[in-house]
């Protein structure tokens, strides 16, 4: 408490804030403690009969809503029976009687849901896209996943389906894109939807909800593994580092004999040694997305490069234990930081910068990957130990986390690090890197 009271320097705090404390009790107070709190201004109370005025239940008090028809004429429709109590019905249905279904407005059709709607990200823009086009609505069902609904009481006939005591599990950022852009649809856009009898607030409902929406989600990684860069990347592996090296472009993808290095792992280290942004790293998802064009289309990014990159890692990896706060050492963005700081060592010397310019100088061929890596090992062995003397001070309330993701600090300790071992080459204490390339 003592530590969290300095960290949030609540001292200071005191002239420009209230400052009260509370006493919170399962009982109602008594004559003793209504006399002190008369005497005491600075504390209330808090107990049983304003718990129990104030109290809101976790329990959903949800509207019933009204009855919902589908017009399925001149479709098939794929029935599924379990029992007389439970089963499911899928057929593609109109658009515009979806947005019909009460509670899209005031989100209770999704109750049950495991998400409500997420906004304006990237799928739902997709979506939104589709919408609009009308050209693309007799297409829907073909590149859309569909919707479920759980219903207390579902019916079929060769013309309709109806449902009530309805609320959607799955689909819940489709179909409030259909709600908020009606005015686009036309009946030709229908989407696929599985109807499901069963009461909805059942078990078997929770299971039903946590499964739709807990399939293996296509990523954006996924979406970027056949084009030309990963593909170019993946055969330079194969062609230069057989044996030695292979890149992985797909998850799951089989692959020959050697280090894996994840197209993923490599767009990171080309983050923060390349784009020098090595506190972005904990976002991974910009590597396929915002970012993917400046870090694997520039000219220079090649299989050899990346090599550089995963054997500065590995002997980052290695010396990660000699530094004494653990907690810092462990914590995933810190052997980024070093890696950027390796590279801005490494930019300090004329034949190192030479050499990164044509890295396949520097590690395709395996003596010499040999010597490299000798040269990071005692770059990082020295680096590391300043990093101690750093962070020797800092306190058991060092929020690691958050100064390796502020640019401002690591830029700062990098400042400090290459200053030190630039001194010690200055000195001769160290040689540099172009006295020990051969």
């Amino acid at each position: 408490m003592a530590k969290l009271i300095k960290r949030l320097d609540l001292v200071n705090k005191l002239s420009t804030h209230e400052l009260r404390g509370e006493f919170l009790a399962n009982l109602d107070i008594d004559a003793n403690g209504q006399a002190f709190l008369d005497a005491e201004e600075g504390i209330s109370f808090v107990g049983k009969g304003k718990l129990v005025s104030s109290y809101i239940s976790d329990k959903r008090d949800l509207p019933v809503h009204a009855e919902a028809a589908f017009d399925i004429f001149g479709y098939n429709v794929t029935e599924y029976v379990v029992d007389a109590d439970r089963k499911a019905v899928i057929a593609p249905v109109k658009a515009t009687e979806l947005i019909k279904l009460q509670g899209i407005d005031d989100q209770s059709l999704f109750a049950y849901n495991v998400r409500g709607p997420l906004g304006r990200t990237k799928i739902n823009k997709e979506i939104v896209s589709s919408i609009r086009d009308s050209a693309r609505h007799k297409l829907f069902p073909l590149f859309h996943n569909g919707i479920t609904v759980i219903a207390g009481k579902l019916q079929t006939d060769n013309d309709s389906i109806k449902v009530s005591d309805y609320y959607v599990v799955n689909g819940c950022q489709s179909l409030s894109a259909l709600y908020n852009n009606s005015n686009a649809l036309t009946d030709d856009l229908r989407i696929l939807a599985k109807f499901i009898q069963m009461k909805p607030a059942s078990t078997e409902a929770s299971m039903i909800t946590a499964f739709s929406n807990n399939q293996n989600g296509v990523r954006a990684r996924d979406f970027k593994a056949n084009t030309q860069p990963q593909i170019r990347l993946q055969n330079e592996f194969k062609a230069k580092y057989a044996g030695q090296y292979v890149y992985e472009i797909k998850r799951g993808e089989a692959l020959g004999v050697g280090t894996i290095v994840s197209n993923e792992n490599a767009g990171l280290y080309l983050m923060a040694f390349d784009l020098k942004e090595p506190w972005a790293t904990h976002r991974k998802y910009e590597v396929f997305e915002d970012k993917h064009s400046d870090l694997f289309g520039r000219p220079e990014v090649s299989a050899d490069r990346i090599v550089v990159c995963q054997v500065i890692i590995e002997v980052i990896r290695e010396h990660l234990p000699q530094l004494e706060n653990q907690l810092f050492a462990r914590y995933v963005l810190t052997q980024y930081i070093l890696l950027y700081i390796v590279r801005e060592i490494l930019d300090r010397d004329e034949l190192a910068v030479g050499l990164l310019s044509k890295p396949e100088n520097l590690v395709r061929d395996e003596n010499h990957r040999g010597v490299f890596r000798k040269i990071i090992e005692a770059i990082v062995s020295d680096v590391i130990s300043d990093l101690n003397e750093e962070l020797k001070d800092v306190g058991d309330d060092f929020d690691y986390r958050d100064k390796l993701r502020d640019s401002a600090w690591v830029a700062q300790i990098k400042k400090t690090l290459v200053a030190s071992h630039m001194k010690f080459i200055a000195r001769k204490f160290i040689k540099p890197f172009k006295e020990l390339w051969p």
